[in-house]
């Protein structure tokens, strides 16, 4: 084997490992947000869970990606450790389907539909319609799947290229003496490990044992330790991802390896002894590529058989290596959100949207409190609204700081939309709660001074109130359910609330002028109508929001003068209809 054979073989790997990069990414971006949020709904069905490991890690052709996101989720308090079980064995799984697919390179016939079969045939037609794809089409998900097919063609293009370049090594007596060492089932199984740990993919891993095999010199006794190392191998992705994650998270990865290396010790142990007693014909026999494939799928699968049923002692071992001590119990981060889920853009930014939803529920909880110490003030809930309220300074800052990084990722446009959306909303969620908060500061301040409104007061406040409560429920489920068509009645309401907070203070300066109201309780009035109407207006900058998302622009200022100073026939019937709700 001359150098130039050499090259060609370390381009193979590299345009194969690349070409495993970009398929999954291409997936990634097609389904992330999707299978990640069935993750999050697992249940207790141990079968279940497999499927869907099994379907996940097809649908990204990596299961170290799965892996990484089950740490990344854990890692949040998204899922517990229990849950990944299921799904671990799923993927080991799902992963040997990549092994079926460059098996395909091993077939052999004349005839036309065989031929067409073999990827070094197949693999041109595909690039030139993912080449088309990328080029012509204006759709993210057409060049998503464009994305995916340019990156199989590589892929089998990579196969052929490395089974091209060993192919001489048929006749080199040095590379037999090498398959020989391989036949030692602890030295194979350990440069199985190494090698793979090294290059991250066992995909790749065992698309390279399908290209030493076309050699026709590596037996199933040879292939058998490198395939089992390639196994354990794999997990490297998931340790490493497991630095400086919590204790729970790191218990994922280490799930993770050992259900690998007891697999690994159980078929080793028991395929190596039954052959001492009975020595399998095929041992010494030459396997090629869909035997390496077939050997993969079986490895895997009997490894789930077997250690599914002992799934409570495994998690058992696993916290056994790494207990729980008292200094180790860390407080959970409020959004869920890690920089481990980085890795899948996808989950990345769909945990952002279910941290802004939790915020927002939160802010929404602050005006619920807020409007409620008006008609009775306690003194245990003004406290619960402050700590409230400083729980989502802490949101704000938390998912911020993530969509800055977020942002910096190779996304599909839906996805952008989302983290601009999130970019934009985020700051008026933190100021609802801030004015929220400032209500009941200003009625704590009253109370304080044993002053209270006149029951007129009360019941006009009773009305705007009662808008407001509206005003932020329809705000949050346009936020949480994209819905551009309900947007389109917070500005009209917003409108009722400025009127009436206007002829609540008219009413209130003529009750001062009668004498029947204090001036100190009409500057608190005031006060508490101006951030009532501020956290309308955030409540319509959300709504605007979401629309102007839809028509892709962000020219707010022009739209709101658009609807209301035009009388455009929606608007005004809106807003008749809820100015006729909220009477004074």
């Amino acid at each position: 084997m001359d150098i130039l054979s050499i090259l060609a073989l370390l381009g193979g790997v590299a345009l194969f490992l690349f070409g495993m990069h970009v398929m999954s990414g291409g997936l990634e971006r097609i389904s992330g947000d999707r299978l990640e949020g069935k993750l999050k709904k697992l249940t207790s069905n141990k079968f279940a869970s497999i499927s869907l490991g099994a379907g996940i890690t097809v649908a990204m052709q990596s299961s170290s990606a799965l892996t990484v996101m089950l740490v990344g989720l854990v890692n949040s308090g998204i899922m517990i450790l229990d849950q990944t079980v299921g799904v671990i064995m799923g993927s080991n799984i799902g992963t040997t389907l990549t092994g079926w697919i460059l098996s395909l390179s091993g077939i052999q016939g004349d005839n036309l539909a065989l031929q067409l079969c073999k990827p070094a045939n197949f693999s041109p037609i595909l690039a030139l319609i993912g080449v088309i794809l990328l080029m012509v089409s204006r759709s993210e998900k057409k060049k998503n799947i464009g994305t995916i097919l340019v990156g199989f063609a590589v892929l089998m293009f990579s196969m052929t290229m490395m089974s091209n370049a060993v192919e001489p090594l048929a006749d080199s007596p040095q590379f037999v003496s090498l398959l020989t060492a391989f036949s030692i089932p602890i030295v194979g199984l350990l440069i199985g490990t190494g090698f793979t740990a090294i290059i991250q993919s066992s995909a790749a891993a065992i698309g390279i044992i399908q290209a030493m095999s076309l050699t026709g010199t590596m037996t199933y006794n040879m292939a058998i330790p490198l395939m089992l190392g390639a196994n354990i191998g794999t997990c490297a992705t998931a340790i490493i991802a497991s630095f400086g994650v919590k204790k729970e998270a790191k218990r994922v990865a280490i799930l993770h390896l050992m259900i690998k290396i007891i697999g690994a010790a159980i078929f080793m142990v028991g395929y190596y002894g039954l052959d001492a007693v009975f020595h399998f014909p095929m041992t010494q026999m030459i396997i090629d590529p869909f035997g390496v494939a077939i050997i993969n799928t079986i490895y895997n699968i009997a490894n789930t058989a077997i250690l599914l049923p002992f799934e409570k002692q495994l998690i058992k071992m696993v916290r056994r290596m790494l207990p729980d001590k008292a200094e180790d119990i860390e407080e959970k981060g409020l959004t869920g959100l890690d920089d481990i889920l980085l890795r899948t853009p996808a989950v990345a930014v769909s945990e952002s949207m279910n941290a802004t939803v939790k915020m927002a529920q939160k802010a929404r909880e602050t005006v619920g409190l807020a409007t409620a110490l008006i008609n009775h003030y306690s003194q245990k809930d003004q406290d619960v609204l402050v700590k409230v309220e400083s729980k989502i300074d802490r949101y704000e800052d938390q998912i911020n700081s993530y969509l800055v990084k977020v942002s910096s990722l190779d996304m599909t446009h839906q996805d952008g939309q989302t983290v601009t959306k999130l970019f934009h909303t985020v700051g008026d969620f933190e100021r609802i709660s801030d004015n929220a908060a400032a209500i009941g500061n200003t009625l704590q301040r009253m109370h304080d001074k044993k002053a209270s409104f006149t029951d007129e007061t009360k019941k006009e406040l009773g009305v705007i109130c009662s808008a407001l409560n509206d005003i932020t429920d329809m705000t949050l489920e346009v936020f949480r359910n994209d819905d551009d068509e309900l947007a389109r009645k917070i500005e009209p309401l917003e409108q009722v609330i400025d009127d009436l907070s206007a002829r609540i203070k008219k009413r209130h300066v003529i009750r001062i002028k009668e004498g029947t109201c204090t001036v100190d309780n009409g500057i608190s009035l005031t006060d508490i109508l101006t951030n009532i109407r501020r956290v309308s207006d955030y409540c319509s900058n959300i709504a605007v929001c979401v629309i102007q998302i839809h028509k892709s622009t962000f020219e707010t200022h022009s739209y709101l003068q658009k609807v209301k100073y035009t009388n455009q026939a929606e608007f005004m019937t809106n807003f008749e209809e809820f100015k006729g709700k909220y009477i004074l």
